[in-house]
């Protein structure tokens, strides 16, 4: 019995891909993954977090993307993350579809992906010269993991469960708000 052949795509073919696929795909060494749809408090969660974000950013230095723009990273990882921060202008890919510079990355977890982006997805996300701060957030109660980068490269845990508590993050010099991420949030 023969195994099936694997397809490897080149990046410029995932682009192209993506460009006429109705739903979202990953990609990381010639290969292209359908990523899963989201919850109903994944979504929300995530409209409290980019409404915060984009509030905070007014007259600021930074800017809010969503989910809707990709990072690319220096280990090739071509994904799209919940949202994600840049400060000063965006570096772009040469196509405009992948921004090479977020300085906060932040993941809304889920079931199926919470494993990934604690572990594989935020070892790639380190090899990303800017980034400093990562907020996962879970969907399914009260619990906030912010790694911070320090000035001798080390990444530091902290860990919130009290809506009480606040995150502060350095990279932007802003605050968010356990409170307001979970707001009008049902488990």
């Amino acid at each position: 019995m023969q195994a099936a052949a694997i397809q490897y795509f080149t990046r410029e073919d995932y682009f192209a891909f993506e460009e006429t696929s109705e739903e979202k795909h990953e990609f990381f060494r010639g290969e292209i993954f359908a990523m899963p749809s989201g919850t109903f408090n994944h979504s929300s969660i995530l409209g409290n977090v980019l409404e915060m974000l984009n509030e905070k950013s007014k007259g600021k230095p930074f800017q809010v993307t969503n989910n809707q723009l990709k990072i690319e990273t220096p280990k090739g990882l071509i994904t799209y993350p919940d949202a994600a921060v840049f400060c000063g202008k965006p570096e772009l890919t040469s196509n405009q579809c992948a921004l090479l510079n977020p300085v906060v990355i932040i993941e809304v977890l889920s079931p199926s992906t919470r494993r990934y982006d604690q572990s594989d997805k935020f070892l790639l996300y380190r090899s990303i010269e800017t980034f400093k701060d990562y907020i996962l957030i879970d969907s399914e109660k009260i619990h906030v993991q912010h790694f911070r980068k320090t000035e001798q490269l080390e990444w530091i845990l902290h860990e919130y469960f009290d809506l009480k508590d606040e995150i502060y993050l350095n990279s932007i010099q802003e605050n968010l708000s356990l409170l307001e991420i979970y707001e009008n949030i049902v488990f």
